[in-house]
C-alpha cells in the first residue's frame, strides 16, 4: 500500500544475494508474461544465478580477519541490520555495526534493528546513537530485539530504546516478536506517549494480553492517522478485543487491520465488529483463527456492508457456521466493495450457505482473484452451486480452493469445467475430497491442456465407489420389497 510516507510495509530488507538478485530478475520476467506457465521466468532465474555464482567463485572469499563488520543493508535513507542469523549482539559489535549512523552526512530516515538481541551494554551503545538522530527518523523497526534475554534485562533494554526515541515523529513503528506483555508495553511508555502521527503500527506475537491491550490504548495519545494496525498471534481474548476496539474507533483512516490468532470469542468479536464498522476506508481485514461464532459473524456482516473500499477479506477458522457465513455473503453481495480475495476456510459451512456464496461470487465476478472455501462441508450440492456461479466470465480469477469439503466426482467436475478455460486462472484445489479413481481421471482429463492449473489429487477417499455400492444395495432392497 502506498502513501505519502512511501511504501507502508515492513522495512526489514534482507541483503542482496545471488539468490535474491536472481529472484528479482525472474519476478520481473514473470510480470511481463502473467499468463504464461512461468517457464521463461525459471530460465531467467537459472541464468542469473549461474552468472552470479561464477562471479563469486572468481572473486573468492576474503579471510575472516580482513572482513569488516557492516550492516547488511545501507542506502541513502535505510539502515537495516536484520539480515543473517538471529544472534546476540555485544557492545563492540554494536559500535562497528552502527558506525554509519554516526556519519553526519548520512540522513537515515528508516532503521531496522530486528533479529539481533541486545543486552544492556549493546543497548547503551545503540541508544546513545539513536538519541542523536531521532529527529530525522520516520520509520523504526525494533521487532525481536531482546530474544532469549532474562525478563528484567529485556524490560530495561526496551526502556532504554524507548527513552532514546522519545519525541521522535514516526509514521511507522514495529515492536513485534518481543514477548512484551503489559510490562513490555509500559517499558515503551516514553516512546508511545510521544507518538501522534503513526500511520503504521505492528504488535504481532508480542504477548498482547488484555492488560497489555489496555495499556496500549492508554499510552497512545492519538491514532487518527493510523492506516495499518497488525495484532497477529497474541493472547488478547475478549477483554483485549474490547480494548483494541476503542483503539480502532479512534482510527477513522484505517485501511489494513489484522487481528488474527488472538483468542477472541463471541463477545470480543461482536465488540470488534462494531468498531470495524466505523472504519469505512478499510481495504484489508484479517481476523483468521479466532472463536467468533455465528453471532459475531452476523455482527461482522453488518460492519462490512459499509465498506465500499474492501478488497481483501480473511475470515478462515472463525466458527462462523451457516448463519454467520450467509450473513457475510449477503452483505458482500449488496455492498459496493470490489472484493479480490475471500478466505472462509474451516468455518463448518454446509450446502445451506451455497446459494448465498454463489450469488456473492457471481456479483463480484469482475474483481475476485482468489476464493478459499477449503475445510468445510459444502459437499457435492454446494460445490455444484458454486461451480455454476463460476461459469460466468471472471476476468481476474486466479485461485479456487474447495479442498477437504466431502465433494464427490460430480462436484469436482463441475468446478473443473467452470474454471479450466479462464484467462488468468492458475490453480484449482479439490484435494482431500471423496473422488473415485474414475472421477480423478475425469478431472485430470478436463485439465489435460492445462495440467499445472490443477492441484494434487492424491488425498481422496472412497468417493463414488462407495456411492455406487450404496446405490446397488438400495436397488436390491427395492427389488426384494416387490
Amino acid at each position: 500500500m502506498d502513501s505519502t510516507h512511501g511504501p507502508m510495509r515492513s522495512i526489514k530488507l534482507w541483503p542482496p544475494s545471488h539468490k535474491s538478485t536472481a529472484f528479482i530478475a525472474a519476478s520481473q520476467q514473470f510480470d511481463k508474461e502473467p499468463d504464461s506457465d512461468g517457464a521463461s521466468a525459471v530460465q531467467v532465474y537459472a541464468r542469473e544465478s549461474s552468472k552470479l555464482m561464477v562471479e563469486v567463485v572468481k572473486r573468492g572469499s576474503r579471510p575472516k580477519e580482513d572482513q569488516e563488520i557492516e550492516p547488511e543493508l545501507v542506502t541513502d535513507h535505510i539502515f537495516d541490520i536484520s539480515g543473517g542469523r538471529r544472534a546476540f549482539i555485544d557492545a563492540e559489535e554494536a559500535k562497528e555495526l552502527l558506525k554509519p549512523l554516526k556519519d553526519p552526512e548520512k540522513k537515515f530516515t528508516k532503521i531496522c534493528f530486528s533479529n539481533r538481541s541486545f543486552g544492556l551494554p549493546a543497548a547503551h551503545v545503540a541508544t546513545t546513537i539513536l538519541s542523536g538522530i531521532k529527529a530525522q527518523l520516520t520509520e523504526v523497526d525494533l521487532s525481536d530485539i531482546v530474544s532469549r534475554r532474562p525478563e528484567p534485562e529485556a524490560v530495561q533494554v526496551l526502556k532504554m530504546f524507548s527513552l532514546a526515541l522519545e519525541s521522535s515523529d514516526l509514521s511507522y513503528l514495529n515492536l513485534s516478536n518481543n514477548a512484551l506483555g503489559e510490562k513490555g508495553v509500559r517499558a515503551f511508555s516514553d516512546l508511545l506517549k510521544s507518538q501522534s502521527n503513526l500511520v503504521e503500527l505492528h504488535l504481532m506475537n508480542a504477548g498482547i494480553s488484555p492488560d497489555a491491550a489496555k495499556a496500549i490504548c492508554e499510552l497512545l495519545p492519538s491514532t487518527n492517522k493510523l492506516k495499518v494496525l497488525h495484532f497477529h498471534h497474541n493472547m488478547s481474548g475478549d477483554d483485549g478485543a474490547v480494548a483494541i476496539s476503542q483503539l480502532i474507533k479512534g482510527s477513522s483512516y484505517l485501511e489494513d487491520f489484522r487481528c488474527s490468532s488472538t483468542r477472541i470469542g463471541s463477545g470480543g468479536g461482536i465488540a470488534l465488529s462494531e468498531a470495524i464498522g466505523t472504519c469505512t476506508l478499510l481495504k484489508k481485514l484479517d481476523l483468521r483463527d479466532n472463536n467468533f461464532g455465528p453471532k459475531a459473524g452476523v455482527a461482522l456482516s453488518q460492519a462490512i456492508s459499509l465498506h465500499a473500499n474492501l478488497t481483501d477479506l480473511y475470515l478462515s477458522y472463525l466458527h462462523l457456521e451457516d448463519e454467520g457465513t450467509t450473513a457475510i455473503a449477503d452483505a458482500l453481495t449488496n455492498s459496493n466493495s470490489t472484493i479480490q480475495i475471500i478466505e472462509m476456510a474451516g468455518n463448518n459451512i454446509t450446502c445451506d450457505s451455497a446459494k448465498s456464496l454463489a450469488e456473492f461470487i457471481t456479483v463480484k465476478k469482475h474483481s475476485l482473484t482468489k476464493i478459499n472455501l477449503s475445510e468445510n462441508e459444502l459437499r457435492d450440492e454446494g460445490a455444484i452451486a458454486i461451480g455454476k456461479a463460476l461459469e460466468e466470465e471472471f476476468g481476474q480469477l486466479c485461485i479456487v480452493d474447495l479442498s477437504a469439503n466431502s465433494i464427490r466426482s460430480d462436484g469436482a467436475k463441475t468446478l473443473a469445467k467452470a474454471v479450466v478455460g479462464k484467462l488468468r486462472f492458475r490453480l484449482l484445489n479439490v484435494n482431500g475430497n471423496m473422488l473415485s479413481y474414475e472421477g480423478i481421471n475425469e478431472v485430470r482429463e478436463i485439465f489435460k491442456d492445462f495440467p499445472r492449473m490443477l492441484g494434487p489429487l492424491d488425498n481422496n477417499h472412497e468417493g463414488d465407489d462407495y456411492d455406487e455400492l450404496e446405490s446397488k444395495l438400495k436397488d436390491l432392497e427395492m427389488k426384494q420389497k416387490r
